[in-house]
């Protein structure tokens, strides 16, 4: 019995110092955003969120957050999944390959959106190779919209989803398939029935870090945006810096913070169905 006290004794000494971090830092400032949004001269009022709901300009912000962060983790997940699975499967030099997916995190997104200001611009190299090619006769118009706001996060958390993939491939033993085509089963019907439904748990990490990711960037839509493509993280710098309403810009990055972990949750629901071993 003096064991198990000292244990659990042992234990909260060890989580004492990251809970006290994570209360004082983290729980305690956004708990205090919340009540902000609240409350207006001591009085509870939801008029905060009614008047955002009620806003055309927040409504088209919203979709549109929404609408990009999907399709980005949407095209992460196409080009990631083949590139994992290559990587854990067939490549001969794994650890170099890994290299390469990881060293893109090692460059700054401030670095990175410029590079693509440079690539996507009017004189950039793809408006060089399409008027080059005769496809456009003059140089077209692909930044400062929501195309160069996907490319950006896309190349962006594209290292994030293959991580994740990579994690879970290859923890698959290669005995199941060899054991599948030994039954008669081809590569392509292995690779459908035992190595997509194994590795669903990585895609959903992934998902859920590329997701969140899109939605919470601030640096690669204020490059590569607009003022006219507007995103809920902009939106609230708008609200916070130049129209100095902290109360509204809380408000914003509440509703932010929720759809994160609504569409994070959906997506758990998801693998669960397709592999109740996966989540």
């Amino acid at each position: 019995m003096r064991l198990n006290g000292l244990r659990k004794c042992m234990w909260l000494l060890l989580i004492l110092p990251g809970a006290f971090f994570v209360t004082v830092f983290m729980l305690i400032p956004l708990f205090s955003i919340l009540i902000s949004t609240f409350f207006s001269e001591s009085t509870f009022t939801l008029d905060n969120y009614t008047r955002l709901i009620r806003s055309t300009y927040f409504q088209q912000v919203f979709g549109r957050s929404v609408r990009l962060s999907l399709l980005s983790t949407l095209l992460c997940a196409c080009l990631g999944f083949p590139c994992a699975y290559y990587i854990s499967r067939y490549s001969r030099r794994k650890g170099l390959m890994m290299a390469l997916a990881v060293f893109p995190m090692f460059t700054s997104p401030v670095i990175r959106s410029f590079s693509w200001m440079v690539i996507l611009g009017r004189k950039g190299i793809v408006n060089q190779f399409l008027v080059g090619i005769g496809l456009f006769s003059r140089p077209q118009s692909l930044l400062y919209n929501e195309f160069s706001m996907t490319v950006g996060f896309v190349q962006l958390f594209l290292p994030q989803m293959i991580l994740s993939l990579l994690g879970v491939m290859d923890s698959i033993p290669e005995d199941l398939t060899e054991a599948a085509g030994s039954l008669g089963a081809t590569r392509f019907v292995a690779f459908l029935r035992i190595v997509f439904p194994l590795s669903v748990s990585g895609l959903v990490t992934g998902a859920v870090l590329v997701f969140t990711g899109c939605m919470t960037a601030y640096t690669t839509p204020q490059l590569l945006g607009a003022t006219d493509t507007q995103v809920l993280s902009t939106m609230v710098y708008q609200y916070a810096m130049s129209l100095r309403d902290w109360v509204q810009a809380s408000a914003v990055a509440m509703v932010m913070i929720v759809v994160t972990m609504l569409i994070s949750g959906i997506f758990n629901r998801l693998s669960r169905k397709i592999n109740p071993m996966a989540a």
